[in-house]
């Protein structure tokens, strides 16, 4: 697959990643880049290396071989120290939301605050907490049970947490899995929003093709954990590629042929 570089500099950067466990090979040879400001989205089959790939982007696992750049350093073999650095400019959405059932709404989305903005005064801490409880629709549920909470208000607890440090960068992990299509589409709305509203680089690992369609600006496709292709959401469900037309036509509605790229936009 050529390789594709966007104008827009990479806040991200997989050159030649291959990661292996035993004699099974889940990434190979990936090259990737995620420009900065734009939604990123990497869809595939069950298998494909998606969760791995994301794994390997935050240091959680090394690359066998290749290299990782985390806004322009080399973290493939950094201390840990550094990859901690890196790590508090990047939030996480967690595919089931990690939320913690002990603690209250509050208390989740306070959480990153509480480990690496200690400087806080208790004011600020809240009025951030509120803010961001706010900007998902869920105002006033600083002190909400966990245990209370629907699939899709779960995901959008997270998504406040994963902001409240605002971060350069967000990963979403399967953002719509277990969702409803009304709450799944709501959840891409809330995702368009908050890329308005902070302007940072999103990537989105997901098998959900209508979602990624409607909010990413670039779309990658791993498959057997190659990548075979990558490039605008537009030319993407336009791809001639026969692997990634099947996997179209199997998941996107309407037809890829109806696919209007300015929609949802």
């Amino acid at each position: 697959m050529a390789d594709v570089s966007p104008v827009v500099p990479p806040v991200i950067e997989l050159l030649d990643v291959t990661r292996r466990f035993g004699e099974i090979t889940v990434l190979d040879s990936v090259t990737l880049r995620f420009p900065s400001g734009l939604t990123t989205a990497i869809i595939g089959p069950s298998g494909a290396g998606k969760s791995v790939l994301l794994k390997v982007l935050v240091g959680l696992l090394k690359p066998d071989a290749g290299t990782v750049r985390l806004f322009g350093h080399d973290v493939t073999e950094a201390p840990e120290r550094e990859l901690f650095a890196a790590r508090r400019r990047i939030g996480m959405l967690f595919q089931d939301g990690a939320l913690f059932d002990s603690l209250t709404v509050g208390e989740n989305v306070a959480f990153p605050l509480d480990q690496h903005r200690r400087d806080l005064a208790g004011a600020e801490r809240d009025r951030r907490v509120a803010e961001k409880l706010e900007w998902v629709g869920l105002p006033g549920f600083e002190d909400r049970p966990i245990a209370s909470l629907s699939g899709g208000q779960r995901k959008r607890v997270g998504l406040a947490r994963a902001i409240v440090l605002e971060p350069e960068v967000v990963l979403f992990d399967e953002p719509n899995s277990g969702l409803d299509p009304f709450t799944s589409d709501q959840i891409d709305d809330l995702v368009l929003d908050m890329k308005r509203r902070l302007g940072i680089t999103f990537v989105i690992i997901s098998h959900d093709i209508v979602g990624t369609v409607k909010v990413a600006d670039l779309v990658g496709m791993l498959y057997e954990g190659r990548l075979v292709e990558y490039g605008p959401t537009a030319d993407f469900v336009r791809s001639g590629n026969p692997i990634v037309k099947s996997f179209l036509r199997r998941n996107l509605a309407p037809p890829v042929s109806a696919f209007d790229p300015g929609e949802g936009r």
